[in-house]
């Protein structure tokens, strides 16, 4: 068995390569759930990270594949006033499925999926799947909606559904990004810093209209940084596995990452639900923004990695961002598990 950390440069973010390392361990974590299987790229732990809970070793796959035929769900369904929809059950849906579960036991979980591939697992781990449920007919007290774009032909269509079926009581959240934050020189950015303009990028439009819509609807926005988490098993995908890899990346150095585990993006998304905020934008990060090299870095002086990392070696490439969430925390009520990546590394 082994271990892998995989990152997710920004939330929704198709264009640039995600990441994962692998590491080599005796976790009782699996990955088999989250993703496919697929073949060792090499890069092993030498030591044996701390175990996070069962939930996370055996119930977490993101859906792929064509739509399937189902049949629809009753109208005529009782939701309780603690019950969730969840559009989007992938990673990030189903921690923070196990979350709400254990705040407020004996609720209702509906996840409405793309495909029915994994509808099984779902329904193994308490979550009630479909493909129609924001077209039921039914009204949820809560909604949260982290399905990524390159899922949906309507994306802005089916977030306006979604956000339909919310009926006020509790709480609207839909999971951005950072990539809108208007900076690209790796200069400090808060919640509410400047947005890239509309029209300028095809990427960074969809989710500020995306937002839009949430907004009008009286729901609130968590715009997420580079999502990363550990597991067992091996899977073969990834730009930092390739930067381990190849050892030698074109790539500049200084480049600067933000970074927030699944798990504290779950326990913040569940912390803004339940304080029931209204027309809000917030930010999940860690506050400890890394450069490219600094990750490296890192992982070269941890001593777990079998493999060590080399140099970047590009110089014109866009810098990055510095985010900073400090104000979220404090309206939230949140810390991370993970205080940085460097803390991360400590536990595994």
């Amino acid at each position: 068995m082994g271990s892998l950390v995989h990152f997710t440069p920004m939330h929704h973010h198709t264009q640039l390569p995600t990441t994962t390392l692998f590491l080599h361990s005796s976790s009782t974590l699996s990955s088999s759930l989250l993703f496919p299987a697929r073949p060792n790229c090499g890069i092993t732990l030498n030591t044996t990270p701390s175990s996070s809970s069962s939930f996370m070793a055996t119930h977490l796959q993101v859906s792929k594949g064509a739509p399937s035929e189902e049949v629809g769900p009753s109208p005529s369904l009782a939701i309780g006033q603690h019950d969730l929809l969840i559009v989007g059950p992938g990673i990030l849906g189903r921690l923070v499925a196990h979350n709400w579960r254990q705040e407020y036991p004996g609720c209702q979980v509906f996840g409405q999926t793309a495909t029915t591939n994994h509808h099984e697992q779902l329904t193994k781990i308490d979550i009630n799947p479909s493909l129609k449920w924001t077209k039921a007919s039914l009204r949820f007290p809560y909604v949260i909606f982290c399905a990524p774009p390159y899922q949906s032909s309507d994306y802005l269509g089916d977030l306006r559904l979604a956000a339909s079926c919310w009926n006020g009581e509790g709480a609207l959240l839909f999971t951005s990004s950072s990539a809108p934050y208007d900076c690209n020189d790796n200069g400090l950015c808060d919640e509410d810093s400047a947005v890239v303009p509309i029209g300028r990028s095809p990427r960074t439009d969809v989710l500020l209209k995306a937002e839009k819509i949430v907004l009008e609807f009286g729901g609130s926005v968590l715009r997420l940084s580079g999502l990363y988490i550990s597991f067992s098993e091996f899977i073969d995908k990834g730009a930092h596995a390739y930067w381990l890899e190849k050892g030698i990346v074109e790539s500049r150095p200084d480049h600067i990452l933000n970074l927030i585990h699944y798990e504290d993006a779950a326990s913040i998304s569940v912390a803004i639900l339940k304080k029931q905020f209204r027309g809000r934008i917030f930010l999940g990060c860690d506050n400890h923004p890394l450069s490219r090299q600094e990750v490296m870095d890192l992982v070269n002086k941890s001593g777990k990695f079998s493999k060590k990392f080399e140099k970047f070696t590009g110089t014109d490439d866009p810098l990055g961002k510095r985010l900073n969430n400090s104000r979220t925390r404090q309206e939230v009520g949140w810390e991370p598990k993970y205080s940085s990546f460097a803390h991360f590394l400590e536990t595994i």
